[in-house]
């Protein structure tokens, strides 16, 4: 089954190709699955609901994305993910036969994708994911925002020997004020006797 394997964090992209039918691995409809790896991501991803915010997965669970579908496809999702009860067979062209359970968000109820529960054979990889719509989804790389410190990572700790030098230098500034302050008093004073002769 294509798009299953080594899981983590990768992109996988599923494409399409028409192939003869000596070349075809399915042998009955001419189409292959080549499955395309591309450059992985340390980071990982949070999936929110695009409306409300909520967490509706994680790049831990993840399994593929799907460019032609617009979808992402993760084997598990959030709580917040609440999975239709009834399911529907799909009318369009590419999911013909396909019996599909809608999700939504239990924040907001605004739909975020569907599960797939019956697949034709070309569809199989898709079969028991969670495909969620890349428009209704919005994602958060963890570490990608700027992060602020409460402190300056090359302050000193405020520690007893600290204090005692701030102490020591505060008493240095003190008898420098005072000092000048004389000196100061002097000059005035010797300013007044010459004005008075």
């Amino acid at each position: 089954m294509a798009g299953r394997g080594k899981m983590g964090l990768r992109n996988i992209t599923f494409i399409t190709e028409t192939v003869t039918d000596e070349e075809s691995s399915l042998g009955q409809n001419g189409f292959s699955y080549k499955q395309v790896e591309e450059e992985d991501t340390d980071a990982p991803v949070v999936f929110q609901c695009g409306r409300c915010k909520l967490p509706v997965g994680d790049s831990l669970s993840w399994v593929g994305s799907e460019d032609d579908q617009n979808q992402i496809l993760l084997k598990r999702v959030t709580e917040n993910v609440v999975v239709g009860s009834e399911p529907f067979v799909s009318r369009t062209q590419t999911e013909l036969g396909c019996l599909i359970v809608n999700l939504s968000c239990l924040g907001c109820s605004s739909p975020l994708g569907r599960v797939y529960t019956s697949t034709p054979r070309n569809l199989d990889y898709k079969r028991s994911l969670f495909c969620l719509s890349v428009e209704n989804v919005d994602c958060f790389v963890l570490g990608s925002s700027t992060q602020k410190y409460l402190e300056d990572a090359q302050d000193e700790p405020v520690t007893l020997e600290y204090r005692a030098n701030v102490d020591m230098e505060i008493g240095k500034i003190k008898a420098l004020a005072v000092s000048m302050a004389q000196r100061l008093l002097e000059i005035e004073a010797k300013l007044q006797n010459s004005e008075k002769k």
